[in-house]
């Protein structure tokens, strides 16, 4: 058999009631790693960034905010402390997710919409902040669910 014909064979496979309460559980786990990284927003408790991120040289991150360039877990751990401590009252909701899992892997995508008010401690100011964005988050299994990279980007109203 090719390999070719192989993989379409396999492709045809359906998988079994145990394989998809499998898929179903590491889903639920990745929403659950997912909700904790913007929950920190709202709770303040950093501690748990490090906790949900793969600490590796092999984790990354893009965002919408400078810098703009793929920074690694320490540079990312840092400025999501310093967005989120920035914003009060911030609130996220996620919308049209698609969670796929690749045996250790896990892909997430969804679209993002983040409130707050964007303070400015130095000059006692603050700005209603909407940004409406998309994300992609890709997860290893390590024992639990890690983030091992995750991109933000703002999508223009």
């Amino acid at each position: 058999m090719s390999g070719n014909a192989l993989l379409e064979f396999l492709l045809t496979l359906k998988p079994t009631k145990v394989q998809k309460r499998v898929i179903l559980q590491d889903q639920k786990e990745i929403v659950e790693v997912i909700q904790t990284f913007f929950e920190t927003g709202k709770t303040k408790d950093f501690a748990v960034l490090g906790n949900i991120q793969l600490n590796s040289p092999e984790f990354s991150s893009f965002s919408d905010v400078p810098p703009y360039g793929l920074k690694g877990y320490s540079e990312s751990i840092a400025l999501e402390e310093l967005r989120f401590s920035s914003i009060s009252d911030y609130d996220y909701e996620i919308k049209n997710a698609k969670i796929s899992i690749f045996g250790t892997t896990g892909v997430a995508t969804f679209e993002l919409t983040q409130k707050g008010m964007l303070v400015d401690n130095k000059a006692f100011t603050g700005q209603h902040i909407t940004i409406n964005g998309r994300a992609t988050f890709v997860l290893i299994k390590k024992d639990t669910w890690k983030i091992l990279h995750y991109h933000l980007d703002k999508i223009s109203n």
